[in-house]
């Protein structure tokens, strides 16, 4: 019967501690803005740092904060910066919208 002991009371520690996990992560998790996704994928994704940023999560992340323009972008094709633009333009006017009302 003591061969139990050691397997039920890691059981009960595993169970505890990921309950813990669980609610930590619940209640202090950051949620990410998922506008920097939708950048990202229209970046070239070459994370080639020509544009001063470390990679092209960086650069969403520059382009949305203000910080950095499209054209600093130097391997994106015209179409894609285009459309990058526009796309930046529209979440622009969203938030300025949404901040209004």
């Amino acid at each position: 019967m003591e061969i139990f002991i050691p397997p039920l009371v890691l059981g009960v520690l595993g169970l505890i501690l990921g309950i813990v996990i669980y609610i930590v992560g619940k209640y202090f998790g950051v949620q990410e803005d998922t506008r920097i996704d939708v950048i990202e994928s229209m970046l070239p994704r070459y994370n080639c740092g020509a544009c001063g940023y470390g990679g092209c999560r960086d650069m969403a992340h520059g382009l949305l904060a203000k910080e950095s323009q499209v054209a600093q972008c130097k391997p994106i094709k015209a179409d894609a910066k285009d459309a990058l633009t526009k796309a930046l333009e529209e979440m622009f006017k969203a938030e300025t919208a949404k901040a209004s009302h």
